[in-house]
């Protein structure tokens, strides 16, 4: 007998888990049912009490699973419905939660605060969902691509599909790239550079594509049109049954859901770069490229979107066959908990910058940093000399 038919089937531990995904795009639903049965007005707040506090928490709770399947096993994982379903399951919780959420913001009678705390919840599903139109986009189905849209059409990023597959991953880790972010710079400063910078490369994109297959530009076959389309007749259609009023509300939950997605872009390649060669093209992307974290819980409700390098080397590889590197960088916590540090630039700067350093053996002329500080920061890290020795 073969010593390899002795060895155990792997098993996906997480299998049962991953509708988990969809379950937390209800949260806005489960907040309403937690106010009729409690009458405490801080439920309306539940989206962000599970992302920035629960999440964080059970990702220190539970801890890492650095699991990885087999590769004879991946065609055959690749295969299985299961997980595909799980993925739709969560684009219809997400439209659930944004057409009750907003059917309570136009007539349940609450007061603006808790208005605004229905926001920030409904804010974080529909970020959230980015990712599950991540998911989605970069597969060949032409549902699933259309899908993907529709997950991103309640907030008004559906240029997302073309930036992200056609551009961040062709540039990533790269100066070039408006969602790599850069040593040195905050969140803050990344933000509005990563918005309008995406928003203008995905036109730019789309318009080559076009103009290059001799179409028009200006027609529905741009997928951007198309995609924002979806948000104008999500947002009209809701604005023409609820009310005008429902219209500021629906753009606020739509910058911060769009925010929670570039927080998750500002993190996951901080500061990293890809050498460049002497032709002034980039090296291929590899592991070290990206930043990694395997704690369980955000992983599931991610789609293990932080196994980020392996995404990064097969993009069209789905969620349950992406493997952990043990050479790719690790965050010291989840992605839930690095979101926290983020919004705090002191604290980030203090906790990553050190782990960006040690990375790159205090060479910092590979990082990728803000241009404004990269001559400082070469010189402050570079080896010092003593009696013609490197000390």
């Amino acid at each position: 007998m073969h010593t390899a038919s002795l060895a155990p089937a792997w098993r996906d531990n997480k299998r049962y888990l991953w509708p988990l995904g969809g379950i937390i795009m209800l949260l806005v639903p489960i907040a309403g049912v937690l106010y009729q049965a409690t009458g405490w007005g801080g439920w309306w707040w539940l989206g962000p009490m599970v992302v920035y506090g629960l999440i964080p928490l059970a990702d220190l709770l539970v801890g890492s699973d650095t699991n990885n399947p087999p590769e004879a096993r991946v065609p055959s994982l690749e295969k299985e419905r299961y997980y595909r379903w799980a993925v739709y399951l969560a684009v219809a919780c997400e439209y659930v939660s944004v057409i009750w959420g907003a059917w309570m913001a136009a007539n349940g009678g609450l007061p603006w605060y808790h208005i605004v705390g229905l926001a920030m919840t409904i804010a974080m599903v529909t970020g959230v969902s980015i990712n599950t139109g991540h998911e989605l986009g970069h597969k060949t189905d032409k549902l699933e691509q259309w899908l993907a849209k529709i997950a991103l059409a309640p907030t008004a990023y559906g240029h997302f599909f073309v930036e992200h597959n056609r551009g961040h991953h062709v540039r990533v880790a790269t100066p070039e790239d408006p969602a790599s972010s850069r040593f040195g710079e905050s969140f803050w400063a990344f933000l509005p550079r990563t918005m309008v910078g995406s928003l203008k490369s995905a036109w730019e994109i789309e318009a080559r594509r076009l103009r290059r297959n001799g179409k028009p530009v200006w027609s529905l076959q741009n997928n951007n049109l198309n995609a924002w389309a979806m948000t104008v007749v999500l947002f009209g259609g809701l604005a023409a049954w609820l009310g005008g009023q429902v219209l500021p509300f629906l753009l606020l939950q739509a910058f911060v859901g769009a925010s929670l997605l570039e927080v998750v872009n500002y993190l996951e390649h901080y500061g990293l770069m890809r050498e460049r060669r002497a032709d002034g093209s980039y090296e291929r992307c590899q592991p070290r490229h990206s930043w990694n974290s395997n704690q369980i819980v955000t992983n599931v409700f991610l789609y293990q979107l932080q196994r980020h390098s392996d995404h990064h080397a097969n993009p069209t590889r789905s969620y349950q066959s992406l493997r952990h590197f043990d050479e790719a960088p690790q965050l010291p916590t989840g992605y839930a908990g690095m979101i926290l540090l983020a919004y705090l630039p002191p604290l980030w700067f203090k906790i990553m910058n050190p782990r960006v350093v040690a990375h790159y053996e205090g060479d910092m002329s590979r990082a990728n940093i803000k241009p404004e500080i990269r001559d400082a920061v070469i010189a402050r890290y570079a080896p010092q000399r003593r009696g013609g020795a490197v000390a």
